[in-house]
């Protein structure tokens, strides 16, 4: 048996897939690039099959990055020089254009707060009978992410939140949330 996939290039509003047709569906740092993140979450829930596992990661955390007086002036240098918060990695996107096409499409990067919440993914799924298991994380923790070791936040990161009041070393704190959710048996 060979396994394979075929590429599709669709709307992810609007994906021209049928119900149910899916054991296994994931979005990776997919929902922050949507107008309309709670559709994008509910379509690709319509394609689990009963039993089946959605899971989504790498989607900014909306409370890490509500960032407040000085603190919006650390983010926005942030992303204006990366160069020095990104010790060994400026190469990453080769030219200022590419890195401001990058940030223009990221929905968390237009206004300080934007990004996903807990509730998205209650509020969509659990309705559509889903059970769901949430975990804030920092990008640097493996399997103990899942006895609820969300890992620290990189100092670039912390600074700001600290700046802004907030307890960066809170769940809240943590920049993205994995969500995975099973779609239960009718």
């Amino acid at each position: 048996m060979q396994l394979g996939y075929t590429p599709l290039l669709a709307d992810a509003h609007d994906l021209p897939l049928v119900d149910n047709c899916a054991d296994i569906v994931t979005l990776n740092a997919v929902l922050h690039h949507c107008d309309d993140m709670a559709k994008v979450l509910a379509e690709a829930a319509r394609l689990v099959r009963p039993g089946g596992v959605l899971i989504t990661d790498e989607d900014p955390q909306q409370t890490a990055w509500h960032h407040k007086g000085l603190g919006v002036l650390v983010n926005t240098a942030r992303k204006q020089f990366p160069m020095y918060w990104l010790p060994g990695r400026s190469s990453l996107y080769r030219s200022k254009q590419e890195r401001e096409l990058r940030l223009a499409t990221e929905i968390h990067n237009h206004q300080p707060g934007d990004g996903v919440t807990l509730n998205l993914y209650t509020d969509t799924l659990i309705p559509l009978g889903f059970e769901i298991a949430l975990y804030p994380h920092n990008h640097g923790v493996g399997a103990e992410l899942f006895a609820g070791n969300y890992g620290r936040s990189p100092l670039k990161y912390t600074l700001a939140q600290m700046l802004s009041g907030m307890n960066s070393n809170s769940p809240e704190a943590a920049q993205s949330v994995m969500c995975i959710a099973r779609k239960l048996a009718v």
